[in-house]
Order: C-alpha cells, then sequence, then structure tokens
C-alpha cells in the first residue's frame, strides 16, 4: 500500500488569480483531498464590491475572515463579519459579499466538493477574450450550477 501524498503550500505558492479588485489564491484544487474540498486565499480591494448576489446547487461554500471586515448579504439580509468570523453557505442560500472597509478583505474560502474553484481560472479566461467581470461570471456561473440570485423578501 502506498503512503498518501501531503501537500505543503508556501505563502507564496499555490494558483493566483487576479479578477478586478479580487485577488485569489488556490492553495487546494482538489488533487490532494481526491475533489472532496478546495480551498482559495481571497483578498478584495478596500472600498470594493463582491460578486453578485448568486446560488450554488451543487456544493457548500465557507468564508473564514481573516483580516479587515467582509459585509455578506444574504437575500436581503446584511452581516457584517469581522476577524474570526465563518460563514458557511449550504447549497441554494442566495449570498454575495463585498468589502465596505479601508484595508484589504482577506478570508480562506472552501469549497465542497472542489470542482466550483476552478471557475476562478475559467472567468479569468474569458476577461481575457474581452468579457466584463459581469459578463465573465454570468457567462461561467451555469458550468458550476450557480445562478444570480435576486434577493427576495424576507430572505
Amino acid at each position: 500500500m502506498s503512503t498518501p501524498q501531503v501537500s505543503v503550500v508556501a505563502p507564496d505558492g499555490g494558483e493566483l488569480i487576479r479578477l478586478g479588485a479580487a485577488r485569489i489564491r488556490v492553495v487546494e484544487d482538489g488533487a490532494t483531498t481526491g475533489h472532496r474540498l478546495g480551498i482559495a486565499e481571497v483578498t478584495l480591494a478596500p472600498r470594493s464590491p463582491g460578486p453578485p448576489q448568486h446560488r450554488h446547487a451543487e456544493h457548500d461554500e465557507g468564508f473564514y475572515v481573516v483580516s479587515g471586515t467582509a459585509r455578506f448579504t444574504v437575500g436581503t439580509t446584511d452581516y457584517d463579519a469581522p476577524p474570526g468570523t465563518l460563514v458557511m453557505v449550504p447549497p441554494g442560500a442566495p449570498h454575495t459579499f463585498a468589502n465596505p472597509g479601508d484595508e484589504p478583505l482577506v478570508m480562506v474560502n472552501t469549497f465542497t466538493p472542489d470542482h466550483y474553484v476552478r471557475y476562478f481560472g475559467d472567468v479569468r479566461e474569458a476577461m481575457d477574450a474581452g468579457a466584463t467581470m459581469q459578463e465573465a461570471a454570468a457567462q461561467v456561473m451555469p458550468r458550476y450550477a450557480t445562478t444570480v440570485a435576486e434577493p427576495q423578501a424576507g430572505g
């Protein structure tokens, strides 16, 4: 029986993807976890919006705030999330986040299973081909069982 391989990603390791005001560093693409889990470090510039509010149909998503304060919007409800906050989003829940503050927001982002971690590279490719961020997101989200979600009252 062979020994499983351990992954060690250094602070300057992983795949770096820049998307406008966001910097995504993929530190686990699912290769080590048998595609059960993907992990990225997300850095969002001060006073920046995040993605359009959306819903995932096939994966859980987690956000752990390392520094800065995130503003999560779930339906029509806003939550401010300072460092140390964990936000878990199950499939079907509408959500987005932004950085309303004056310092960069850094979060650890998890995807269970891992497939959505490839979304960021696909968006970058669409933008490299001439799409705006919003156009690229609209083109790529359906590939990952994700749809833009309009907020609903009581959401």
